[in-house]
């Protein structure tokens, strides 16, 4: 991360997203830093260290670049070495290189590292949709950026008390997202998920609280855990989550007691039909994307029986009439 050009190091009193992002001008007026909105070549403006939050060229974001003439500014800081970094507006920047466009409207603004990282993580704590992953990424990073300032976070213990009387940090972010202090400290814990889990968390395979325990194993056996888990085609339980964890803490845990674990079926296991792609593509409409495929077999499916049934219904008939 650049080094900051504000070190006091002292708390501070950030104005709001909003307040941040409002200009007097238009997005499409070429100002100076000091008018407030500023057109910068896209070239020039460096992704922010590290940004927890994945930028993907889906449906939205063509809406995105289909809509982009009455989009807000983007929010920068200059660099030591020149040039700007983004603060806020990475999916914006997208969406205007994918449009043909050059530069992109931005509002200036001189902050330090941890400032940016607050206003950074808070601007796009306010998107509808957001991965786990991006939560505990972008939570880590703010709490870390908070502590720097002065603040406490107290994530890893849970006292029956409070230290002192002025709130800990995880219980500000608390009140700010709506996530309670023991989900958030959840979410912080999947930031030691090795990828390959982490995406199955994203994907919703495996729930919070398994995610939680798996991220308690060493790399080594978080993927002797993966592989078995591609293997058996199924994920852990919480109970067998907990199992694993505590034969790691003993230091008993090997790649084959988690395979004797993950081959146990589950209470809940359900068998799983799987389907050749290449041999059912043919059969479905080109227009069905691939998410509707399943909705579309499932449609499919339920004619043919209505069709059996009624087939059957004037075989019967036909018989009772002979």
């Amino acid at each position: 991360m650049p080094k900051s050009r504000n070190t006091t190091g002292n708390s501070f009193n950030l104005p709001s997203v909003d307040d941040l992002f409002r200009s007097a001008g238009s997005p499409a007026e070429e100002k100076s830093p000091a008018g407030g909105v500023m057109q910068i070549p896209i070239a020039e403006i460096a992704d922010f260290p590290d940004h927890p939050f994945k930028v993907r060229n889906d449906s939205d974001m063509q809406k995105l670049v289909s809509e982009y003439g009455v989009l807000e500014p983007a929010l920068v800081r200059p660099r030591a070495e020149g040039g700007y970094e983004m603060i806020a507006g990475h999916r914006r920047k997208m969406a205007s290189a994918l449009s043909g466009k050059t530069k992109i409207p931005c509002i200036i603004r001189e902050v330090t590292d941890d400032e940016a990282t607050i206003i950074m993580v808070d601007s796009n704590l306010q998107r509808e949709e957001i991965l786990p992953s991006e939560k505990a990424f972008a939570y880590k990073m703010k709490l870390d950026a908070m502590k720097r300032q002065g603040k406490r976070t107290d994530l890893t213990s849970d006292p029956l008390e409070p230290k002192s009387a002025e709130p800990r940090s995880n219980e500000k972010l608390s009140a700010e997202t709506g996530d309670s202090a023991s989900q958030i400290k959840r979410y912080i814990r999947l930031t030691c998920l090795i990828p390959g889990l982490l995406d199955l968390v994203d994907e919703g395979r495996i729930k919070m609280r398994p995610a939680v325990e798996l991220s308690y194993l060493t790399e080594e056996e978080q993927k002797s855990v993966l592989e078995s888990i591609q293997a058996y085609d199924c994920t852990p339980s919480h109970a067998q989550t907990i199992t694993m964890r505590r034969a790691s803490e003993e230091e008993k845990l090997d790649p084959d007691m988690i395979e004797d674990i993950m081959s146990e079926e589950k209470p809940n296991q359900k068998e799983r039909i799987t389907l050749n792609s290449e041999r059912v593509r043919k059969y479905i409409p080109k227009n069905v994307s691939v998410p509707d495929t399943e909705k579309y077999i499932i449609e499919a499916l339920e004619f043919y029986k209505r069709y059996k049934e009624k087939q059957a219904a004037k075989a019967h008939e036909t018989d009772r009439q002979r």
